[in-house]
């Protein structure tokens, strides 16, 4: 039975739909490279949240087949320990694709709601959307919300949550996500060590409600990040009126991604929509209990009673460690996605594949839908294949979206670039050998259908490269 605060829900149907930040929050520094909140948060070619391409087409099973490793039994448990978007997106292509009846699937969350599109929560934020319109189907599992795994025995097949309830599983799936990193940054908590009041970071729809809520009296706000992530907030915080500072300290806004150029569009829109943006690093937060200010390393001083965090995040592998698993930043998974104990994987921002942390939605939807056809099928995966980067922002006039190797060089690239500063559009296809392998457009997303598609196939671009930035052809 679960404990105090544990709610069990079992969730189908729904859309996946919408357009925002197409990624979890992202690292700058020492964190997972940027693709959360988180995020999110947070997005193949095509996963972008506002043009999400559909989940394959699911096809039942046509008899009970039992797992890989294990004695066949009438119904197979499946434990998924994460309750996110790529939890969500196994428990449904499983259950879709796995023999009526022949297993039950339970997603156990530490957070109260049942999975939601993290990637859209800067538009909970600016007010576009409202909480429930988040929600993701889960194709019948059950999740267990507010219930988070505290231990794991691989050799027991067991889990324990934190309301002290014991589960066995046959199959166990990590999905534990990544937790907010907190900048280097003196002042982040009062003298007695608690959290200063008015500073959060943005990964859960907590964060959301709880930013909100301080924002209605603060003056100002600032912003602590310079990616996808801390652009999208800055933008929806400045859309509600508030004056904001953006405070990053790359060498422009989303340097993972964009170019010099493409940055700059993105920082003169945000300008323009009552956003100050400050290069440089942060020192310290300003204030006793509550945050007042911060205070830049060249002594600068902004003024804010609302501080946001959005620096990037980090694999959520305690209890993997924990139980004995291989862990190097994230939980060490093969090419099928298996651990390192029998009959357990890992997937999305937790898991770790060929020294990689993909850190982004299009690339965790791919492993959960890898993972669930395999399982489904009781065989072993095939590798799973890594889509090309992708990241999309639309908020208004801010319309940031890029593909691949958006900012590449090197021997054989070359580079054909529009860029219009009086309507604030900027378009850039890369090219390698003749072939797209990246792209950037800012500010006007009308052909960005046909350029993730060219940049998808990887083939060389029939006529002028041209045409395809324009729409010509």
């Amino acid at each position: 039975m679960s404990g105090a605060g544990a709610r069990t829900v079992t969730t189908s149907g729904g859309p996946e739909g919408g357009d925002g930040v197409c990624v979890a929050s992202v690292a700058e520094a020492t964190a997972v490279p940027e693709t959360a909140e988180a995020a999110v948060a947070d997005h193949a070619l095509g996963h972008a949240v506002d043009s999400a391409r559909p989940a394959p087409r699911a096809v039942r099973g046509t008899g009970p087949r039992a797992p890989y490793g294990l004695p066949r039994r009438s119904v197979r448990r499946v434990a998924v320990v994460g309750a996110g978007m790529a939890a969500a997106r196994f428990a449904r292509q499983f259950l879709a694709l796995a023999p009526p009846g022949g297993a039950e699937v339970t997603l156990y969350g530490a957070e109260p709601q049942a999975p939601y599109n993290r990637a859209l929560l800067t538009g909970v934020l600016q007010g576009r959307y409202a909480p429930a319109t988040l929600a993701l189907p889960t194709g019948g599992a059950t999740v267990r919300t507010g219930n988070p795994v505290v231990a794991v025995d691989t050799a027991a097949r067991t889990l324990r949550t934190v309301s002290g309830t014991t589960a066995g599983y046959d199959t166990l799936v990590l999905a534990t996500g990544a937790a907010p990193v907190l900048p280097d940054l003196g002042g982040l908590r009062t003298a007695s060590g608690a959290p200063k009041a008015g500073v959060h970071p943005l990964r859960t729809l907590a964060d959301c409600a709880r930013i909100a809520e301080d924002a209605r009296d603060a003056r100002a706000a600032v912003v602590v990040g310079g990616g996808v992530l801390a652009v999208g907030a800055a933008h929806a915080l400045a859309a509600g009126g508030l004056p904001v500072h953006l405070v990053h300290r790359a060498a422009h806004l989303m340097d993972r991604h964009l170019d010099a150029g493409a940055a700059a569009t993105v920082r003169r829109t945000l300008e323009a929509s009552g956003v100050t943006v400050h290069r440089g690093p942060a020192a310290r937060l300003l204030g006793d209990d509550r945050v007042t200010g911060l205070e830049l390393a060249d002594g600068r001083r902004i003024d804010a009673r609302l501080a946001v965090l959005a620096c990037g995040v980090r694999p959520r592998a305690g209890l993997a460690r924990a139980a004995g698993l291989k862990v190097a930043s994230g939980v060490v998974v093969d090419d099928t996605l298996a651990a390192s104990a029998p009959d357990v994987h890992a997937i999305g921002d937790c898991a770790e594949h060929g020294h990689v942390l993909h850190g982004r939605a299009e690339a965790a939807w791919e492993q959960a839908d890898a993972l669930a056809a395999a399982l489904a099928e009781g065989r072993r995966g095939r590798a799973c294949p890594v889509p090309p980067a992708l990241v999309r922002l639309g908020a208004g006039p801010l319309e940031v979206a890029a593909f691949g190797d958006s900012t590449g060089t090197g021997a054989g690239t070359e580079a054909v670039t529009l860029a219009d500063a009086t309507r604030g559009t900027y378009r850039k296809l890369v090219l390698r050998d003749d072939v797209p392998v990246g792209a950037i457009l800012v500010g006007d997303l009308t052909t960005v259908g046909d350029v993730a598609d060219a940049v998808a196939r990887g083939e060389p671009v029939a006529g002028d490269a041209l045409d395809l930035l324009v729409g010509g052809g």
